[in-house]
């Protein structure tokens, strides 16, 4: 009762710090509506010392959150990865402020028309759990690019990284710049229901539509982030042993718990069993040993760790053949670790085929023809991400122009997240709206349409009385 009452406490304190500093911001935003390029650059580059000199800080941090984080998947996947994006941001950012030029009809002249790209105000990124430091570092970079204040809460699931977060970014920025909260739901909660100028959420489909109602009482526009099931196609003549390489990058970082990791395998069916084969050899290459090998990242914590096992659990019980990778035979019932594992013979009534998997175990599908494995995904919500393995380029564009999904990596596996000049981003329950490059720019912007009349005053003519130049107008334009 009494740890109830004080985190009841904690999370009112927090959400009473969070009022007022969204007012603060606010009214900082008025006083500064439009801060120039090299105001923004200099807050972005607050950033980098954030990270390049807290490395072995933030290896610590994630690895106490998760029990196990592989020290060089947090390098290469929160630092790296973020210090290049900041890196690219300000090197492009002045060409993307600069005023679109556009062009005016016969109706419009004379005159001239461009669009400017206003700061919308003061911005607000909900971040996940399973990469926390680039998840909130890579949009607080892109909001400060586009002139906006921004307001961070980081997920209760990783308290170590959001309070350090908290701590070196309040050394570094005014909280009427930039502010990071931590807390429970209810705080989490409370955050969704501000109304911001924009708002962004990283996360599960099914609490994005809980986020995306919050942010309709107030209007806020939203992007969001999603997952679901991302697919992986092995093309008919792909080599099995590089397509189980490099479909290893995308699934086995973090241990599957990637938004955009392959989450079933569409194989051609008479080669299923080979890829099972090169999958098995291919993950015992990489971890010879998983229980206490400390690159072998564990799942974050003992509710996701359930509910990964319940998948198993509930496939087996329904029929599914359940293979476990497990090359040293370890005892994993004591740890948080979950061994890769493969399960077939899978059937849409197992809960594994109805949720995003986001963790070591992976669905293998088979199939006869490109068809049958294309008409399989468009048979169910698009994802976030689709993968084709396929030297075909004919092949390949047939994918490419009869699916939907957020990005496509062709002949691999997640690395277009890590292309700083495209659009990343979801599409139906994937999510809508993108960042990274021009378009994460455009996002926590206002494109501003803006028309300019000279001195002649081309519409005397057609004034009311409407008369001769008015018809005459009319005429011209319709038969064209």
């Amino acid at each position: 009762m009494v740890a109830e009452v004080k985190e009841l406490h904690q999370s009112n304190t927090q959400i009473e710090r969070m009022q007022r500093i969204f007012a603060a911001q606010k009214a900082a935003f008025r006083q500064h509506p439009y801060p120039s390029a090299e105001q923004r650059i200099e807050l972005i580059n607050r950033l980098r010392p954030i990270m390049a000199n807290h490395a072995d800080d933030w290896v610590q941090a994630i690895n106490e959150d998760f029990t196990n984080r592989a020290a060089d998947e947090t390098r290469l996947a929160e630092i790296l990865i973020t210090l290049e994006g900041l890196k690219y941001t300000t090197r492009k950012l002045r060409k993307w402020m600069k005023p679109s030029k556009r062009s005016v009809s016969a109706l419009s002249w004379p005159g001239k028309t461009w669009v400017e790209y206003q700061p919308l105000g003061v911005v607000g990124v909900i971040v996940p759990w399973n990469y926390p430091i680039q998840l909130a570092v890579v949009p607080i970079i892109t909001a400060l690019a586009a002139g906006n204040r921004v307001m961070v809460k980081m997920s209760e699931a990783t308290p170590n990284a959001g309070a350090l977060l908290e701590k070196l970014v309040a050394e570094s920025f005014p909280e009427d710049q930039v502010a990071i909260f931590n807390g429970e739901v209810e705080v989490g909660q409370a955050f969704s229901q501000l109304p911001f100028d924009h708002l962004m959420f990283t996360g599960s489909t099914a609490v994005g539509r809980h986020i995306m109602r919050a942010a309709a009482d107030n209007l806020t526009p939203v992007t969001l982030e999603l997952g679901g099931k991302s697919p992986c196609i092995i093309g008919q003549d792909f080599p099995m042993r590089d397509a189980c390489e490099r479909i290893a990058f995308g699934k086995c970082l973090n241990s599957g718990q990637t938004c955009v990791a392959p989450d079933y395998i569409l194989c051609p069916e008479n080669r299923v069993q080979e890829f099972v084969e090169a999958w098995k050899a291919q993950v015992a290459q990489s971890y010879p040993t998983m229980l206490d090998n400390p690159d072998f990242t564990a799942i974050v914590n003992g509710r996701q760790q359930q509910r990964l096992l319940g998948y198993l659990k509930d496939a087996r019980e329904k029929g599914a053949e359940v293979i476990e990778i497990n090359p040293a035979n370890e005892d994993f019932s004591n740890s948080q670790k979950i061994p890769h594992t493969l399960v077939l013979n899978v059937t849409d009534d197992m809960q594994i085929a109805k949720d995003e998997i986001f963790g070591p175990l992976m669905i293998v599908v088979p199939y006869k023809t490109l068809d049958d494995a294309i008409e399989y995904v468009n048979d169910r919500p698009r994802p976030l991400a689709l993968y084709y393995f396929d030297w075909n380029s004919e092949n390949c564009s047939r994918v490419l122009k009869q699916t939907h999904s957020g990005g496509v990596c062709l002949n691999d596996t997640i690395s277009h997240v890590g292309v700083d000049d495209i659009p990343f981003g979801g599409v139906g329950d994937s999510g809508m709206g993108a960042y990274h490059g021009p378009e994460g720019f455009k996002t926590f912007s206002k494109a501003k349409g803006i028309y300019k009349k000279g001195k002649f005053n081309a519409t005397r003519f057609i004034l009311p009385p409407y008369g001769r130049g008015m018809h005459k107008l009319i005429e011209k334009h319709m038969i064209k």
